[in-house]
């Protein structure tokens, strides 16, 4: 059976299920296993079989102390009818590339494909007689929705979301602030998706707090991309994406295929390096980048430095300077150097930046490439992608697909992530696309941009304009423990 151990630290190792109700390790760091592409998946065989068999295959190598009958159980309930489309995700052609549409799930967005799967994953590591959780999570505006829609109303759980006042999207705020749920808590943040995250980091390691809460019976964990019960269903979807490229007839079992990503906090395109680990054929992970390119100066130069100014751009859920899971892939392109990982991410803490050796550098780059596109290359792609490829597609989309497009091809097949509904996004959309927006709410300009493209909004998304807002909390940074803490006693005292 396979053990997970901090990034920081190879004492105290414990099982995915204990990983994945812990969320972060107590040092501080984030959970690997050092059994991480000690079998590689038959390729014959995920391509022969749907999105529901690959997820069985994937989760059941990645978390091999879950059952066959149970990780059975959680893939039939994280991808059944809430999906609108029953290959989960579908790839569709991108003028000469592809596109990978990740956004076919409940809440419009990526992050369904792992927050459906991991309340499903902790309901079965919690038992029916475990400890109360209370899930914590920072969001920068997809996050948030997905972990309250799929915790919302489970037993035994609850979750709080934190996302930066004025720098979601009016769609990502109604999603959230609207959400029906006794177990379910939402608060604005005065700050920036990474002061959330920062304060939910200390939070976790708050451990007068706690003490306290375990008086109570209730434990805490984390929804973000740093459990690993997150991550790991992300990497079903590179293979599934393969499995369609082959049935397509656009390549053959064992050619290379390159994806290009927006990211931010690390999350999504590592589920491709995990995925390429596992023995996926992978020739280049693209990261893209808007304009808080610190991913892409990191991977040009070596040295992550946070020391930066902030940007508020058109595609939010990017805007983050401290990309979190980036500590993982330093621990496995460093072979598994603890100690050295431990050192950067105290530098990181205590300096704000750090420097990578360049051995490390360079296994990272023998993968990883990079790109940026800031927010006039974004409107430009969105615009360009209607006009000439008939493809509408949102802000965060458009970042990739301006990097891959700037990309030289290699002559391997290429696929564009797609990482959220055009319309959770759909003022900035509609103004890229030349419509004057001024004044116009964000149902206005879900309208006209319908009218305008002759698409249809989801209409989980179009059905908000009759939810009610039920949480208009708003705290500082400071105060995110307090919130936490009284959260905990509404929901579960």
């Amino acid at each position: 059976m396979s053990f997970y151990h901090s990034t920081r630290s190879s004492a105290d190792p414990v099982t995915s299920k204990q990983a994945i109700l812990a969320g972060i390790a107590p040092d501080g760091g984030l959970y690997v296993s050092d059994e991480l592409g000690g079998r590689s998946l038959s390729l014959d065989e995920v391509c022969a079989q749907d999105y529901h068999d690959t997820a069985r295959l994937v989760l059941g190598t990645l978390l091999d102390d879950y059952t066959g009958d149970e990780i059975a159980r959680c893939v039939e309930a994280a991808y059944g009818p809430q999906w609108d489309t029953t290959e989960i995700c579908p790839v569709s052609p991108l003028g000469t590339d592809w596109l990978l549409e990740l956004y076919h799930g409940p809440t419009c967005a990526f992050k369904d494909v792992a927050l459906q799967m991991l309340p499903q994953l902790m309901g079965v590591a919690r038992g029916a007689d475990g400890e109360r959780i209370m899930i914590v999570t920072a969001t920068s505006g997809d996050t948030g929705k997905a972990a309250l829609d799929g915790f919302a109303g489970v037993d035994g759980m609850g979750v709080t979301v934190f996302y930066p006042a004025g720098k979601v999207s009016d769609i990502q705020r109604l999603q959230m602030v609207t959400q029906l749920g006794g177990n379910v808590a939402v608060c604005a943040v005065n700050g920036t998706f990474d002061d959330c995250q920062g304060q939910v980091k200390r939070v976790f390691a708050d451990h007068e707090l706690a003490g306290r809460l375990a008086g109570r019976g209730v434990a805490l964990s984390s929804a973000n991309s740093i459990n690993v019960g997150r991550l790991a269903p992300q990497v079903t979807y590179y293979f599934d994406a393969y499995a369609q490229l082959v049935r397509r007839e656009a390549i053959r079992v064992g050619d290379e295929v390159t994806f290009c990503v927006p990211t931010g906090n690390f999350g999504d395109v590592l589920a491709g390096y995990y995925a390429k680990r596992m023995g996926l054929p992978v020739r280049r992970l693209i990261v893209a980048s808007n304009a808080n390119d610190v991913l892409t100066d990191f991977l040009t130069t070596g040295t992550y430095d946070r020391r930066r100014d902030f940007h508020k751009t058109i595609s939010p859920s990017m805007d983050i300077l401290v990309s979190s899971n980036l500590e993982r892939l330093l621990y496995f392109a460093s072979d598994g150097d603890c100690e050295l990982v431990a050192s950067l991410m105290a530098d990181l803490a205590e300096k704000g930046v750090y420097t990578v050796p360049d051995r490390v550098m360079d296994e990272i780059r023998s993968v990883f490439s990079c790109g940026r596109a800031d927010d006039e290359a974004t409107r430009a792609t969105i615009r360009d992608a209607w006009r000439e490829l008939d493809a509408l597609i949102d802000p965060h989309t458009a970042v990739a697909k301006h990097v891959l497009d700037a990309t030289p091809n290699d002559g391997t097949e290429r696929v564009c992530l797609s990482t959220a509904s055009p319309y959770k996004f759909c003022a900035d959309v509609l103004a890229a696309l030349g419509e004057v927006t001024d004044g116009m709410n964000g149902f206005a300009c879900m309208d006209a941009l319908e009218q305008l493209t002759g698409t249809v909004a989801p209409p989980q998304l179009s059905g908000l304009r009759a939810g009610e807002v039920l949480h208009d909390d708003v705290c500082d940074p400071d105060r995110v423990g307090a919130f936490v803490e009284s959260a905990c006693a509404r929901v579960f005292l």
